[in-house]
């Protein structure tokens, strides 16, 4: 899998009103508009309404489509079949209004990497909450379990594409043991390792 496809991994590198937006004013407007788009999101018009928002703000990011659909694919693969088990048990207007609900969430959450690189987006939250660092707030180790996360999510994917690619390579069909094994594994030997190393420069316990 290409990093290019990775989502979270992606920086797209422009000049708009959004990229030059501080990346902690950036975690605000998400965290705003998560809870209201969840509490408005009753329906299915309402939630294509919020998906409309968000969508908007890639064209004012001036967000490549083909970026974008690289960024959002993978996680309509948890996505939809999640949705269907709605429409299953319940009916076709939660599942749609609950589907755009968390769509739209998913799309300003990763228009944050799309406009600002990780590096940005740690110094402004280690600068935002340093205030709080008097009152025995332990700012450096949130903004590095941030940090962590931020960093993480890609490699998990990435794991996820190398370990299909390996069965691809081999003509192996699908099994859920198969795939999830090595991804398990892998996923701890780095975390381990990521571990080891905060360990070994004193980070923590």
């Amino acid at each position: 899998m290409k990093t290019k496809n990775i989502p979270l991994a992606v920086y797209v590198d422009k000049d708009t009103i959004i990229h030059r937006m501080r990346p902690s004013w950036k975690l605000l407007f998400i965290f705003v508009f998560i809870i209201t788009s969840s509490i408005l999101s009753t329906t299915p018009v309402r939630g294509l309404i919020v998906c409309a928002i968000a969508a908007s703000l890639y064209f004012l990011a001036q967000i490549p489509p083909r970026v974008a659909f690289s960024q959002l694919w993978p996680p309509l693969i948890i996505l939809v079949p999640l949705a269907g088990f709605q429409w299953w048990a319940r009916d076709l207007d939660y599942a749609l209004a609950m589907f755009l609900s968390i769509f739209s969430a998913i799309l300003v959450a990763f228009l944050l990497t799309l406009t600002s690189t990780v590096d940005d987006i740690m110094e402004s939250v280690e600068t935002s909450l340093a205030p709080l660092e008097r009152f025995g707030f332990p700012v450096d180790t949130v903004t590095l379990a941030m940090s962590l996360t931020i960093r993480l999510i890609p490699l998990m994917f990435a794991t996820v594409g190398e370990v299909l690619d390996a069965r691809k390579a081999r003509g192996a069909g699908f099994s859920f043991a198969a795939f999830g094994t090595p991804v398990l594994i892998r996923s701890i030997r780095r975390a381990r390792s990521i571990g080891e190393a905060l360990q070994a420069r004193g980070v923590g316990d």
